[in-house]
């Protein structure tokens, strides 16, 4: 059987269910679906952004996250997820849809419905298989159905908080903005705001959540909550910042030649917009923006804590499955690049966390390789439902659940723009650009990723073993279908023009 027939199989509700079939009988009626009664509610929580800086990753020593920790310890932290391209849009299509960005083509922020007409969106799924669909805040790329039908699925909502406009209101006046003083693209500015936490578009969205999880369902529900932060600007009331005193920041460790030994479009991409060098060459700009975005995570771990204890209170929290994940990483520096948009650990690492009441056990941690494409056929399997909706290239992370101790043999697959990918599994990053060019990193030994070892006559084994999880095909997009020139100038023309759109 060939490889990705079997990894389908693997998806479809027929193996899946057998894998745990105790669990997938119990909760099932005698039809073989799930009632109102017996199947897992789910509250779906995502943060725009939010890289591994969180308490329990210990991604950055001192941050201030307890509440996010606090889910951790109900159920399992997947300590080496990564997403499925280090972009808002093209991330989140695939987390959506199950469906990767080399099959689905797309590699931007771009329509979803135009690439992927006939999929079925997670929430869409559990909304045809009888639950009652909520949602709010960042979830598709544009999150307002109605004001933004480009991105968003109108028909897997029955109801949607509309009033969070992208930007978090309430803004600083224009006079005032930028607050950080450099003038840096779109955007990126920080700064602490003199408003009530409870104007904040999030904390806003939290409340509505919290009134859906205090209301009496008569069937099970999917509620999908969203956070906006900690996406750029990093606007938050000063009194987050307070919790981070600037004498006591620690900056991320960098090598100073890093780049010397990867390839022209890596390095393209790490000084596409030029941010380390105009936030370092100000003395003091670089902590001013650590302690910004370390702000913004304790502004969204505060909005979790209240999502958590609404939960705890309701008549739901012993039949419900939660999932926290973060769209994508984000780099502050290390390998002297900032945001995502690269192929490297600190964009593609992601919180990614799932409690199901007696099927993960608390405070379990694995360093098995997830994705958050595999999110789709987990809930899936964890609420029994028959995976009829499409094939997927996910695959359901419940037998982890299960066996914290078993093993996946396939890495994490990360995709940025057309045949640019990333591997990753429990040791090894493996990259390989469009044209041919690769970088291998060793995180048992350089887990900063300063030693690109694909150049080694030694580690050509480990390249070809990682290598042949590369995708079968790769589908163009509708940016790579507007380059010009050989295979290395179009791709630089490609990223010149994302350029100006990010």
């Amino acid at each position: 059987m060939e490889r990705r027939d079997f990894l389908k199989m693997l998806t479809a509700g027929s193996v899946t269910s057998g894998l745990f079939p105790s669990y997938t009988l119990s909760r099932m009626g005698e039809d073989g679906h799930g009632t109102s009664d017996d199947r897992y509610n789910v509250l779906f929580i995502g943060a725009d952004d939010l890289n591994d800086w969180i308490g329990c990753m210990g991604g950055y020593p001192g941050v201030k996250t307890p509440n996010i920790d606090r889910l951790a310890s109900r159920g399992m932290l997947f300590q080496n997820a990564h997403c499925a391209a280090p972009r808002c849009g093209p991330s989140r299509t695939a987390l959506l849809t199950g469906i990767q960005p080399s099959t689905s083509g797309v590699y931007a922020n771009e329509r979803r419905s135009e690439y992927l007409p006939d999929a079925t969106t997670l929430p869409a799924h559990f909304r045809k298989n009888g639950y009652a669909t909520f949602g709010g805040g960042k979830i598709f790329h544009g999150n307002t159905p109605g004001k933004n039908k480009r991105f968003n699925d109108e028909d897997a909502w029955d109801e949607y908080f509309y009033d969070h406009p992208m930007k978090t209101a309430p803004m600083p006046p224009d006079d005032k903005i930028p607050l950080n003083g450099l003038n840096l693209d779109g955007m990126f500015d920080w700064g602490g705001v003199d408003v009530p936490t409870e104007t904040m578009g999030d904390a806003r969205m939290v409340t509505w959540a919290n009134s859906v999880l205090a209301r009496d369902h008569d069937q099970p529900f999917f509620l999908g909550v969203g956070f906006f932060r900690p996406h750029l600007p990093w606007y938050v009331p000063r009194e987050y910042f307070d919790r981070y005193p600037i004498d006591e920041i620690t900056l991320p460790e960098v090598k100073e030649d890093d780049l010397e030994d990867v390839n022209i479009i890596a390095k393209e991409w790490a000084s596409l917009s030029s941010d380390h060098a105009r936030i370092t060459d100000v003395p003091g700009k670089w902590k001013a923006a650590v302690q910004g975005y370390l702000a913004c995570v304790s502004f969204v771990d505060d909005q979790v804590g209240r999502l958590l204890d609404a939960l705890d209170e309701s008549r739901y929290s012993d039949n419900t499955v939660v999932v926290l994940w973060g769209d994508h990483g984000w780099h502050l520096g290390e390998k002297l690049h900032w945001r995502k948009f690269a192929l490297w650990e600190e964009a593609t690492h992601n919180p990614l966390i799932i409690t199901a009441p007696g099927i993960a056990e608390p405070g379990t941690r694995t360093n098995q390789p997830a994705s958050l494409m595999d999110i789709y056929p987990t809930l899936i399997d964890l609420c029994g439902l028959e995976n009829t909706a499409h094939d997927q290239d996910g695959m359901s992370l419940a037998p982890l659940l299960r066996e914290p101790g078993k093993k996946r043999q396939r890495p994490a697959l990360t995709t940025f723009g057309f045949m640019n990918h990333s591997l990753r599994n429990d040791r090894w990053r493996y990259i390989r650009y469009v044209d041919g060019s690769e970088e291998l990193y060793d995180h048992q030994n350089d887990p900063l990723e300063w030693n690109n070892l694909a150049g080694q006559p030694e580690y050509k084994g480990q390249k070809e073993k990682m290598a042949r999880w590369l995708p079968d095909i790769n589908v163009p997009g509708s940016s790579f279908t507007k380059m010009s020139g050989d295979s290395r100038d179009r791709v630089m023309e490609w990223f010149r023009e994302q350029k100006r759109i990010w």
